[in-house]
């Protein structure tokens, strides 16, 4: 037998079937929202895993298309790699729940979400968060929850809760915060300039839905949820504790982490581990938990200082920014490029431009095929952090930082009608300590106005940090973190956003949940943060964009032709179109509504191309005088090619003022000649004359 739960949730009934199927999880929720249905498992090994020094979550959201009735492209027809939606799906899953599992726990734990059909009113994504809380609070697997998660979109100045598909993408708002029943523990925001007063509203509309949320998954809980199992602690022993600061005073450690180069911290600690590997070598249960306790005592050290010092390991002020730097052009040739330096942290952005042609097509759970206009890549090298390994491509990391900028740069960009391109933006990281995908948005910012584009308003990203101490009022937050400060701290909170109001906003934290006190400190900090970067940092370097594209960028014209006569630009089996890019080597895209969009560097190619279109789309009137070739010649005249698959005639009377006998005393194939239209002839073709140009 199995339990059937509901409650009405923005206006549509979420139901949760507990017992129906993959009973082998250690939980398992079957969730219907609408006709959107999820199933969502938790599970977990019997067994911690050996020799790891974190929690093993895994967290998967598959997106099988036959919940949108479509069948995958290409030769295999079976889904393949996860998309990035699937992946920034999972990560918005991973971030609050992985802080309410317990630190010590070394079992592996996989929340796996399989979306089996898509209502387009009710986002997969929103019901596949709501089932991996469900799932994990139900089952065996310790986990200090339940969580609930709420969408908030906004159109017109109102908030709509849960949006669907449609709504989500058209509106002004697009904000996921999950919460504890007493806390918010994650916001993922991207908005077009939503001032900062209404986005907190925002935020604490959703956490105020998500109580009731919380509510009927206690209830839940309280019928069929199992009792927790026991499991192995990997804590670290009190007592090695003891003997490590016997060996290392507290301020041996400050001293150790009190410096701002990364490079001399980090070879502070290798000598402090080696003298204690050296102490404990008799010890091998002692040796094995040294990684950890180092660790641990490290951010004890760091998290004292703070707190109760005000002490920042590289000296700064609570609310002081590291050292900043801007500049472009650093790179010759690409079609722009920007540098944004913060501390030991930096970022070179390359933009480049195509035509629209080049949009990225995804095959995703969407009605329609979606083309996305604006790209941005992040690539973080192993070497920006002085470390070796092989690149094997974007990870979850880097995917999600790169969805980020993304996010915040969209509400300014031109759209297609101002810039008809396609725009990449790649931030290339050439060095980091902490905030790379801000100071990529900043980079990026800069990169796109050296390339022309004709963005609304800069955009500049920071973040803040937070350390808590026992109480919910004893914390402190800090301005613009560090890779140490992110590391031992509680929070990594980046907004990015313009003058006017915010663009995105990535919240993760290590901790139960975030007081609303802080929350608002947190905007506050970045907003006055923000401001300094783009007025005093990047407006100095470049104040707007460029007037036009650079010299090794695409040029494009964009004409509008009747769509009637598309077919006769494009030709049979796209012959015309293709003859017009092979004379002018350039690229040619034509919409449904008829805007053709001619792309080249060459001008005078590019002029020769439209002018070719313009004569192919154009009625011939009495009085319009062309230049064409002779492609053609028979007794009684010639036919003059003036654009690919547009021919007109030329009467043997008509080729010369003096009488002919024969066409070829005049007129030879290949010729380049100029005509006049007459108009029709008697039998409706459209005649021209060679020997009357010289009279019109």
């Amino acid at each position: 037998m199995y339990k059937t739960y509901s409650m009405e949730l923005a206006g549509r009934t979420l139901r949760v079937d507990v017992g129906r199927v993959a009973a082998q999880a250690n939980g398992a929720a079957f969730m219907q929202y609408g006709e959107t249905t999820v199933l969502s498992t938790a599970t977990a090994s019997e067994k911690p895993r050996d020799g790891i020094d974190f929690f093993p979550l895994s967290v998967e959201f598959e997106e099988k298309l036959y919940s949108v009735g479509k069948i995958p492209g290409g030769f295999n027809k079976r889904e393949g790699k996860a998309s990035e939606n699937s992946v920034l799906t999972s990560r918005v899953i991973d971030r609050p729940m992985r802080p309410l599992f317990p630190k010590d726990y070394r079992n592996d734990v996989t929340l796996n979400n399989l979306v089996l059909s898509v209502d387009p009113s009710c986002r997969p994504e929103l019901v596949a968060m709501l089932g991996s809380a469900i799932a994990a609070s139900i089952s065996d697997i310790p986990f200090d929850g339940p969580c609930a998660m709420t969408q908030v979109g906004m159109i017109d100045g109102e908030f709509i809760l849960n949006p669907s598909q449609e709504q989500w993408k058209k509106g002004d708002l697009n904000l996921t915060v999950a919460s504890t029943a007493q806390k918010v523990i994650m916001i993922e925001a991207g908005a077009n300039e939503v001032p900062e007063k209404k986005m907190i509203e925002a935020i604490y509309l959703a956490h105020e839905v998500n109580q009731s949320i919380i509510a009927f998954i206690n209830n839940i809980v309280a019928e069929v949820g199992k009792t927790k199992h026991e499991y192995t602690s990997c804590a670290v022993p009190e007592e090695l504790f003891a003997a490590i600061k016997e060996i290392v005073t507290p301020a041996q450690m400050e001293e150790a982490v009190f410096t701002d180069v990364k490079q001399e911290r980090e070879e502070n600690i290798r000598q402090i581990t080696a003298k204690l590997e050296e102490a404990f070598a008799d010890n091998e249960e002692w040796l094995a938990l040294l990684s950890e306790a180092v660790y641990q005592y490290q951010k004890k050290t760091v998290r004292k200082m703070i707190l109760k010092d005000h002490k920042r390991p590289d000296g700064r002020e609570i609310t002081q920014i590291r050292p900043l730097a801007a500049e472009v052009d650093l790179i010759p040739r690409v079609h722009g490029s920007a540098m944004f330096t913060r501390g030991q942290t930096q970022i070179c952005t390359i933009t480049t431009l195509a035509p629209l042609s080049e949009m990225q097509r995804i095959d995703g759970l969407d009605e329609n095929e979606v083309n996305k206009r604006y790209m941005h890549h992040y690539n973080f090298p192993s070497y920006s952090v002085g470390e070796t390994k092989p690149s094997r491509g974007p990870g979850r990391r880097e995917i999600g930082h790169g969805a980020l900028a993304e996010r915040a740069l969209i509400p300014v960009l031109p759209s297609e009608d101002e810039f008809p391109y396609a725009i990449r933006t790649v931030s290339e990281t050439f060095e980091s300590n902490g905030s790379t995908s801000q100071a990529s948005i900043c980079a990026s910012t800069m990169s796109l106005m050296a390339a022309g584009v004709p963005i609304k308003k800069p955009v500049a990203g920071i973040s803040c940090g937070l350390v808590t101490g026992d109480t919910d009022d004893d914390y402190i937050v800090l301005t613009d973190i560090q890779g140490l400060e992110d590391f031992f701290g509680d929070m990594d909170f980046k907004v990015a956003g313009t003058h006017e109001g915010i663009t995105a906003i990535q919240m993760d934290i290590k901790i139960h949940g975030l007081t609303r006190p802080i929350v608002e400190e947190a905007i506050a900090r970045t907003k006055e943060a923000r401001e300094y970067i783009l007025n005093d940092i990047m407006a100095p370097c470049i104040a707007a964009p460029r007037s036009e594209v650079g010299s090794y960028a695409p040029k494009i014209i964009s004409i509008q032709i009747d769509p009637e006569k598309i077919g006769d630009v494009v030709g049979q089996r796209g012959k015309t179109i293709n003859e017009i890019i092979a004379r002018t080597g350039v690229k040619i895209d034509i919409t449904d509504d008829g805007k053709v969009s001619v792309c080249g560097t060459d001008k005078e190619m590019m002029d020769k191309a439209v002018e070719m279109v313009k004569i192919i789309t154009t009625e011939f009137q009495e009085g319009q005088i062309f230049k064409g070739t002779v492609v053609s010649i028979k007794e009684f005249g010639a036919f003059v090619e003036f654009a690919p698959g547009k021919e007109g005639m030329v009467h043997i009377s008509k080729i010369a003022r003096e009488r002919i006998n024969r066409v070829e005393d005049v007129l030879t194939l290949g010729d380049r000649v100029t005509v006049v239209c007459l108009g029709k002839d008697k039998m409706g073709r459209t005649s021209f004359s060679m020997k009357d140009v010289a009279q019109v």
